[in-house]
């Protein structure tokens, strides 16, 4: 068995092959790939938001390209059922005449499903997503079916602000592992998309990774040491998050209704040590936890009426908090 440093160099070394297959179809946004590939390696899902046409579903599309995974694809409109995305049970007739009830599988039962859009389904629809992305199964009638290992849900969703868009409800973005917020590109990224996408030429990623790989690297990760007091952090962190709280800053007092669950601790201890092995360390630094931090909390963090009159921004809120918890 390779020792623990091979297992670390072989991890980075994927991750960079990852990055630069992707890297010949999207400019930029390394921070949105990274988290893109943190999640796909620790079995969490992720939600990118942004404005329409930043590349957000090309991106999911580019890393889907680089694995070796069944890639399905979600398209949600304001008519879309949970059967749709789920499957249904229909009548099927054989040639002697039998007929018998069989299920029809739907496009959640994919490696990686593209859920593109997310908030233009409405919220009876987006809770068919709930039991797979917690528990990789779904229940249809009375008959649990088990989704094929690894399984995650990327999606992308809108700005609320915009037309045609329903918001998430709190346990849906619970589901999320990470929340990434996709930027507009730069004068020079800019330039670089034009001289890609104007001159003709369709560039191809090749396959990088297959399950076996991925499955691995979740084992990996899940071993990686952390300090006990820097568990204690996350968790002071996670309490600050909750207005009831006596440690949560003024801000998360005045403007958050509800903070994060556990599972947002969750989030930002894999992330980190996910991070740590990217960087080829086989051991969690502080940076790495505050690196993960708004990425795992900024869709957990849900605005009283207060908060959301006054504009307050999440990103803000888990600023202040990593500012009032103290280290050690």
């Amino acid at each position: 068995m390779a020792s623990v440093e091979d297992q670390v160099r072989q991890f980075s070394a994927n991750i960079e092959k990852v990055r630069a297959e992707v890297g010949k179809v999207i400019v930029g946004n390394d921070e949105i790939v990274e988290g893109v590939l943190t999640a796909v390696m620790t079995g969490g899902h992720v939600l990118l938001e942004g404005l329409p046409g930043l590349g957000k579903t090309r991106l999911i599309k580019s890393v889907a390209d680089v694995l070796e995974l069944k890639f399905s694809r979600i398209q949600c409109t304001p008519d879309l059922m949970p059967a749709d995305i789920i499957g249904t049970t229909i009548l099927t007739e054989d040639e002697k005449g039998r007929r018998t009830f069989q299920f029809q599988k739907g496009p959640i039962f994919g490696n990686i499903v593209l859920t593109d859009e997310i908030n233009r389904a409405t919220p009876k629809t987006q809770s068919a997503l709930l039991q797979a992305m917690q528990e990789g199964a779904v229940t249809v009638g009375n008959e649990t079916h088990t989704l094929t290992q690894p399984f995650f849900v990327l999606a992308t969703q809108n700005p609320v602000e915009l037309e045609g868009t329903y918001p998430l409800p709190e346990a849906q973005l619970d589901r999320f592992m990470l929340k990434l917020l996709v930027p507009a590109s730069s004068l020079e990224g800019l330039v670089t998309i034009l001289e890609r996408t104007t001159a003709g030429k369709d560039t191809q990623p090749k396959k990088v990774l297959g399950a076996t790989d991925i499955l691995g690297a979740r084992e990996l990760i899940s071993n990686v040491p952390i300090a006990r007091p820097l568990l204690e952090y996350v968790a002071k962190v996670i309490l600050s998050t909750q207005p009831d709280q006596q440690m949560a800053p003024a801000s998360v007092k005045t403007n958050v209704k509800y903070g994060s669950s556990p599972r947002g601790a969750q989030s930002i201890v894999l992330a980190a040590k996910a991070g740590a092995l990217m960087r080829g360390r086989f051991n969690v630094a502080m940076d790495d936890i505050r690196r993960a931090a708004k990425p795992a909390l900024r869709h957990r963090l849900i605005l009283n009426f207060e908060g959301e009159a006054a504009g307050v921004k999440s990103d803000d809120l888990v600023n202040d908090i990593l500012s009032s918890v103290k280290e050690g």
